[in-house]
């Protein structure tokens, strides 16, 4: 059994990058898996002030809610991260997290595997790179673990479009195969 956390970095609840997080978690719930799904959406995250103060405390001085969320993250076999698309890169919320994560690096994590899941408007399959290239600037600072996945759901834009679509099943199947 794997501990899974699963962050869903999109504000808009129901969203199409949330119902690809939410596949995934059902089909890692259904390997046997202990999964937590964290919404970005109602949290409080501020922005980073490259103060450093993290590297030596083992955690961020702000008080928000980015502390609680880096210590699920530490304790966690597998992170998956699903984002929108933006302007061909991931939300400004995730990079932010990401930004706000750097009280990590010094400290011990357990999560090898990492997946990325993507939604946007655009349908060309470069339209995630970017955002891929973000995050494997991320996992490059923690090298035991590696970017073991990636799913790209293109062409979907208005709410809820996503339903039905193959790429929800593919997300569950990813889930189920960590």
């Amino acid at each position: 059994m794997k501990r899974v956390v699963v962050i869903s970095t999109s504000l808009r609840a129901g969203s199409n990058s949330d119902m690809l997080a939410d596949k995934f978690a059902e089909g890692a719930r259904s390997a046997g898996n202990e999964v937590e799904k964290i919404s970005l959406t109602g949290k409080n995250i501020q922005f980073c002030k490259g103060c450093f103060a993290c590297q030596k405390l083992g955690r961020c001085v702000i008080k928000d809610d980015v502390n609680d969320i880096t210590a699920k993250v530490l304790e966690a076999d597998v992170v998956v991260w699903a984002t929108p698309i933006y302007y061909y890169e991931m939300s400004g919320q995730m990079k932010t997290l990401i930004d706000r994560m750097n009280a990590m690096y010094p400290l011990d994590y357990k999560f090898r595997d990492v997946y990325l899941l993507t939604t946007a408007a655009e349908d060309e399959k470069e339209t995630p790179k970017r955002a891929e290239t973000g995050l494997t600037g991320w996992i490059d600072c923690y090298p035991k673990s590696r970017l073991a996945g990636t799913l790209f759901c293109g062409g979907v834009n208005e709410a809820r479009e996503i339903d039905g679509n193959k790429k929800l099943q593919e997300a569950f199947e990813m889930g189920k195969n960590i």
